[in-house]
């Protein structure tokens, strides 16, 4: 594998699973990618979805941090207009200072959730207006000079915890060129405008303090079996477990024939493009897949979201895939 291969954990709380036993996945997914050589583990922030436990994301990192020891961890990402950007800046600050040297802060500006569920987190609807400007307010925090005269950020002033743009549209790649930050597209759930924003961004971007040149990072789903077969059997499975979460509100639970039909629907069939980017199958055909899409996507690093349903299918796989990338163990 020529790219470096990361981790984007969607702390998925599985059929039957407690948030409890998640969260303690996530911990065994973090130390087993530590071990293999994967160079970071990301968690985003969800709201109100009943099968995501990585809600509050900053405590989940400092979690995770307590127990591994070297590799980086961050957010994939914060959304920052959920959040005043002084806030955001002392808990990643504080994250640095605990643990210097391991910690990136991904910034979106989408809700992470419904309508609803943006009222209960007090959230503006025009907030994402101000994600610019807001993302400049946070930088100042961590790196200074602060751009509220008199308001600093402690923990969290001279730290430098290194920004990144995340997004799904062009937006994302001109703030994150204009600003001369990293920028990693959600190619993983939203692939359609993958291409022409990665064009966009390279195109755009400008030298900045924390960076002097481009760096895309690509999302990608993987699925890595032993046999192909149990590897597309996951691959429906975690479509079906999707049914429930689009369809049923994460409260209602379809049978396998139900979500199959769902799935065969143009509603489904919508859904299931959102997988478009998937890497499915022996670890030989995912690599294939991964040094294709690396190109395909112009990117200088892949973070991979293991979809396997369970947590030991999501370390196998995590496991195999590194293993036939060829990345160096700790």
């Amino acid at each position: 594998m020529t790219l470096p291969l990361s981790i984007l954990d969607l702390a998925t709380i599985g059929k039957g699973q407690t948030a409890a036993e998640s969260l303690a996945g996530s911990v065994a997914m973090a130390q087993s990618a530590e071990k293999l050589g994967y160079r970071r583990v990301w968690y985003a922030e969800h709201h109100n979805m009943s099968s995501i436990a990585s809600s509050a994301t900053s405590v989940l990192i400092a979690h995770v941090a307590a127990h591994t020891e070297s590799i980086r961890l961050g957010a994939g990402g914060i959304m920052l207009p959920n959040h005043s950007p002084l806030t955001i800046a002392e808990q990643f600050g504080t994250l640095e200072t605990l643990h210097p040297g391991r910690i990136d802060l991904g910034l979106g500006r989408a809700p992470g959730s419904d309508q609803n569920t943006m009222r209960a987190l007090r959230r503006d609807p025009m907030s994402a207006d101000s994600f610019p400007q807001d993302v400049l307010e946070l930088q100042g925090y961590l790196t200074g000079p602060t751009r509220i005269q008199g308001v600093e950020a402690t923990p969290g002033k001279g730290t430098n915890v290194p920004l990144y743009v995340l997004g799904s549209s062009l937006f994302g790649a001109r703030l994150a060129a204009q600003l001369g930050l990293p920028y990693a597209f959600a190619s993983h759930f939203a692939p359609a405008a993958l291409q022409e924003a990665v064009a966009i961004y390279r195109s755009e971007f400008k030298p900045s303090a924390q960076l002097d040149a481009p760096h895309v990072i690509a999302g990608v789903n993987v699925i890595a079996a032993d046999s192909a077969s149990e590897a597309q059997a996951m691959f429906q499975a975690t479509k079906r477990a999707r049914v429930s979460l689009f369809f049923g509100g994460g409260t209602r639970e379809f049978t396998d024939d139900e979500a199959d039909m769902i799935l065969d629907s143009p509603q489904g069939r919508h859904m299931a493009q959102m997988m478009t980017y998937s890497a499915v199958g022996t670890p030989d055909v995912v690599i294939d897949y991964l040094e294709s899409f690396g190109k395909h996507a112009d990117a200088d690093e892949l973070i991979v979201a293991h979809q396997s349903p369970g947590t030991r299918d999501r370390l196998r796989s995590i496991e195999l895939l590194a293993e036939a990338a060829g990345l160096v163990r700790v």
